[in-house]
């Protein structure tokens, strides 16, 4: 790795989703050069900094492809993962980090970051959520310094959960939330009780309004 402070050859995977979209800017403002690799480039030409990255066609599965994308890096991040594939997207999972894997070790790569999920103890993980749990271990297992980091549901302006959450709450007074859902619960802020809490807050600033209103020309 070069030494703290100086400029770096960053490789960011899954630049077109939330994460990696808005992670490209900040590389570029830290002053590092920033390579984004993507099965579909004509994806990338409407980000604001498309001008300013080196873009690379590549299969995340095809270890050829990758192995270009991760020569002369210094950090690769890796954002991918087979959400919506069908039902074989955990061998798709496991593949692909496998081959990213291969890849970094070989070209020497300094630094891998790989954004997973959380693991609740004791509770039996959801496919998606084991399928997190074990690119991680490939991740680490490759030789290369790894840093996993744990994230939950991910929200912020323009992001899929956040515009669907948004969108409810403008239009539904009261939701009717799974039974796991319970107020107070540390869980709420940030998972699907915060879209209830914001309904019902706006419920009650209407109906007391509403009443203060009544009130007044009663």
């Amino acid at each position: 790795m070069p030494e703290t402070g100086a400029s770096l050859t960053c490789l960011v995977t899954g630049a077109t989703g939330y994460i990696g979209g808005r992670l490209v800017p900040e590389l570029l403002a830290a002053g590092h050069r920033v390579r984004v690799m993507t099965r579909s480039p004509e994806r990338i030409r409407d980000h604001p900094w498309a001008g300013e990255v080196e873009v690379v066609r590549a299969d995340a599965g095809d270890a050829g492809q990758v192995a270009a994308a991760c020569a002369g890096t210094d950090v690769v991040y890796y954002l991918v993962h087979a959400l919506g594939s069908g039902p074989a997207f955990e061998e798709t999972d496991r593949r692909t980090a496998r081959v990213m894997a291969r890849a970094v070790r070989e070209a020497g790569v300094g630094r891998l970051v790989y954004l997973g999920a959380l693991e609740p103890e004791g509770e039996e993980l959801s496919p998606h959520l084991r399928s997190r749990t074990e690119v991680a271990e490939i991740l680490l297992g490759s030789g290369v310094p790894t840093a996993v980091l744990r994230a939950a549901v991910v929200l912020g302006s323009g992001s899929a959960s956040f515009e669907m959450l948004r969108y409810l709450t403008e239009r539904l007074p009261v939701m009717v939330t799974p039974a796991g859902c319970r107020a107070g619960s540390s869980r709420s802020p940030s998972g699907t009780c915060c879209a209830t809490w914001s309904a019902a807050r706006r419920c009650r600033r209407r109906c007391t309004a509403a009443s203060t209103s009544a009130g007044r020309t009663s």
